[in-house]
């Protein structure tokens, strides 16, 4: 187990020297960010399914997913402490009516470990919950720049959570998270003399936002057999209504503008606490999710999953974006996967786990008028590794988000996902002659 956490840690250095920002998605000017973290590896290859539970994979959408059976692979005394570490690159098309541009990102996203207890299973880790990256431009009828906005930041969930098994097959859970981040951005109107020539001196307001605050999030999972060979499998989550608490301090600048660099010439902080805006609470809307499917175990599955969030309750006051109107958020998802013959000792490629899933996704953002909806498919593999416990799991996901109407941009993505998911005993009972 010890060379397997060394090369845990050396990949979490690996993913983290190349992080860059999440995301550069234009929609992630809006409200706390873009949602970051759709599930694992596997979860993604799926479509974003997460209903589905094992082993040797870390759920970290349902908390009741900590807890299960053991295994006769331990004698029936217990199940492997799982850890999984994943990270991502993204590759974005950005298209509007007047031009198009492309970005990517390679950044490390989560780690977590779960720990078997008797019925127990704790669950602890890091991962991210949205992200902050965006340099937009509006122009002139000649082209030239009128504003630029830009910002970079986000929020994160430190987590632990706790799972019991009631009885074969049934499973409920409890997690707490820590979330935190802070987002910072900025804001120029360009101002011209009257000869279309760009003035020295330029006006810039900064903003930043440091988030604090604590949510939960409850889980259900059931499954049983419906016949000898087919297997039915539910899952149902619940995160409650919660409070971020937004710190923030707001600065007026004098800059030099020279091509895309600001130089600060002067600055005075804003009185924020005579504005009431020093500190502000913002609410994370309540989510609730459900899904069900059947399989035959260790052969194939097949299930769908539908997500409701009330983000139609979220408000900002440091912000007043016009335009944009916050609806209700939705996610439908479908997918599964299949396994040729898991047991194989003959044909590795029969050992393999082969997924794919598709979703359809209502954001949220209204802006404009235009609802803002995102369509993702997906396809994934997990790769046995030498013992047959731990694995390598890689999804590709491609799909679209936002509209070219009403003056918007449309993103084209494409998602590649990868995680290490590590398991091996630990506590063991001794037995003597």
């Amino acid at each position: 187990m010890i060379k397997k956490l060394v090369l845990v840690f050396v990949a979490i250095f690996t993913l983290q020297s190349y992080a860059q920002e999440g995301t550069a998605s234009p929609y992630s000017f809006y409200g706390i960010g873009s949602l970051k973290f759709k599930g694992t590896a596997e979860n993604v290859s799926m479509g974003g399914l997460s209903i589905y539970t094992d082993s040797i994979h870390v759920n970290l959408r349902n908390p009741a997913s900590y807890a299960g059976d053991n295994l006769l692979f331990y004698n029936n005394e217990s199940r492997p402490v799982k850890f999984v570490v994943g990270g991502s690159h993204s590759s974005i098309n950005l298209k509007s009516d007047l031009s198009k541009d492309k970005y990517s990102a390679t950044t490390f996203d989560y780690f977590a470990l779960n720990v078997p207890m008797g019925k127990f299973g704790l669950g602890l880790g890091l991962k991210p919950y949205t992200s902050v990256g965006y340099k937009l431009e509006n122009l002139r009828g000649n082209q030239s720049t009128s504003s630029r906005f830009t910002g970079e930041g986000g929020v994160n969930k430190a987590f632990l959570g706790l799972g019991y098994q009631i009885k074969k097959g049934l499973g409920i859970g409890l997690e707490a998270n820590y979330n935190f981040g802070n987002i910072e951005n900025s804001a120029i109107a360009f101002r011209y003399d009257s000869d279309d020539i760009l003035l020295l001196n330029q006006s810039m307001e900064s903003n930043r936002s440091d988030l604090s605050g604590l949510s939960f999030n409850f889980g259900l999972s059931y499954k049983t057999m419906l016949t000898k060979k087919l297997e039915f499998v539910s899952s149902l989550t619940f995160t409650p209504k919660s409070t971020l608490v937004s710190k923030n301090n707001r600065i007026l600048s004098i800059v030099r503008v020279s091509e895309n660099t600001e130089n600060i010439v002067r600055s005075v902080d804003v009185d924020l606490v005579t504005l009431g805006l020093d500190q502000i609470d913002l609410t994370l809307p309540s989510k609730f999710s459900f899904g069900a499917g059947i399989g035959a175990p260790k052969k194939w599955f097949v299930g769908t999953e539908y997500t409701r969030q009330k983000t139609s309750t979220f408000s900002n006051p440091l912000y007043t974006n016009g335009g944009v109107v916050y609806e209700d958020a939705s996610i439908i998802s479908i997918g599964g996967f299949f396994i040729p013959q898991y047991n194989s000792f003959s044909n590795y490629l029969k050992r393999v786990v082969y997924r794919a899933g598709l979703r359809q996704e209502e954001t949220g953002l209204n802006i404009n008028g235009e609802s803002i909806k995102e369509f993702g498919i997906s396809f994934g593999v997990g790769l046995p590794m030498k013992g047959g416990m731990s694995n390598t799991n890689i999804g590709l996901e491609i799909g679209k988000r936002g509209t070219t109407n009403s003056g918007l941009i449309q993103e084209n993505f494409i998602n590649l996902h990868i995680n290490l998911s590590l398991n091996d005993r630990w506590f063991q009972k001794r037995k003597y002659n």
